[in-house]
């Protein structure tokens, strides 16, 4: 059994194992890839954080292996030039190098957003999940807005910042929000709906051009996919496998909605907003904003409510049974945030939780 291809792109942090700042190390981690992984690796924007780029897989297993080797050599890469590959969603102690990687476009982007630019590095999960056409990527956006809060809330991994917990489980989250060409995607009535909008924030200088569409969900402009680009990066790679597997599941529920001629759910801007906020803030340890009735629900309801409604799509996959086993997994340990605040709470000591974090980001 089969579904949707899927992919994804982790970003990770080069953290100093003594002070727990970003290190610019990131040209000479990169250098030291062998050849093969080398060409899996994309230049990111701050001179402290790596990208890996797993290959189209067919199934979660395939991806499973992908993201383990890639993050093995990505780590034995990062150590040649002194540094922790962590897996992590905002830069937890301090950047003390804040210029941006030797790229014209990366200096460009700098000069248009100024200031925001010499935010700490915030490093995400994006999920790629092949679809027929950008129409279609459309409309699957717009059936995914109900549940990428939900999404989020399962994917927080940064509650720290400047060494001290900010009280957010995404501290990644808050930073974006700074940037105008970020945050929950807008419903589109189709393609040129979308072009005309992203053309009409390109002319109000909100989006420097149309390649800075960065929603949380969006078609690709690089692949024939929907991208989900909501949840930090995730400690383990079982975490990500779950991401994965919950986002095709979504990805092909919307596909069995469109197929039916049955619309995406209409939520007003608003809600979805403050749904997102909600989810950065609080993970899954509280309530989440239930988008379907407008009401606040625990956390653990909605997610159950995720894998109901995603279950034939799931099952068509194959990917069932290790998102039932990922959920269960996730529900005992908590999420990344949960996990770094109780190794703070047990320690007082934020390089012992970028340590264990370290050795989550090689745990199968």
């Amino acid at each position: 059994m089969t579904g949707p291809t899927v992919g994804v792109e982790e970003e990770f942090l080069l953290l100093d194992p003594f002070t727990g700042h970003n290190l610019p190390v990131a040209e000479q981690a990169t250098a030291a890839l062998p050849d093969d992984v080398r060409a899996h690796s994309r230049r990111e924007f701050r001179r402290s954080m790596v990208e890996i780029v797993t290959p189209v897989c067919t199934d979660l297993g395939q991806l499973r292996e992908h993201l383990l080797g890639l993050r093995q050599e990505a780590a034995k890469a990062a150590a040649t030039a002194g540094a922790q590959l962590v897996a992590i969603g905002a830069t937890p102690v301090a950047e003390p190098d804040l210029a941006v990687a030797d790229d014209p476009r990366f200096r460009q982007i700098a000069d248009h957003y100024g200031p925001i630019v010499a935010d700490p590095a915030v490093c995400g999960c994006h999920v790629h999940v092949g679809v027929p056409d950008r129409d279609t990527a459309i409309e699957v956006g717009n059936h995914l807005r109900i549940w990428l809060p939900v999404l989020q809330a399962m994917g927080v991994n940064s509650p720290l910042h400047a060494g001290a917990d900010t009280g957010h489980a995404s501290w990644r989250a808050m930073q974006l929000d700074r940037w105008p060409s970020l945050g929950p995607t807008p419903y589109f009535a189709d393609a040129a709906d979308f072009d005309r909008t992203v053309a009409t924030l390109v002319g109000a200088g909100a989006m420097l051009d149309e390649t800075m569409v960065l929603w949380h969900a969006r078609p690709s402009a690089r692949y024939p996919t929907v991208e989900v680009r909501v949840a930090d990066a995730c400690p383990t790679v079982a975490d990500t496998v779950l991401l994965a597997g919950l986002v095709r599941g979504l990805v092909g529920t919307a596909l069995d909605e469109i197929a039916a001629g049955r619309p995406a759910p209409a939520v007003p801007d608003h809600l979805v907003r403050a749904a997102h906020w909600n989810a950065a803030h609080t993970g899954l340890d509280g309530t989440l904003t239930d988008l379907s009735s407008g009401r606040a629900r625990p956390a653990q309801e909605l997610v159950d409510d995720l894998l109901t409604t995603a279950t034939p799509a799931l099952r068509r996959h194959g990917d069932l049974e290790p998102v039932r086993a990922g959920l269960a997994r996730l529900r005992e340990r908590g999420t990344g945030a949960a996990r770094q605040r109780r190794v703070h709470a047990r320690t007082g000591d934020v390089t012992a939780v970028l340590a264990d974090l370290a050795h989550q980001t090689l745990d199968g």
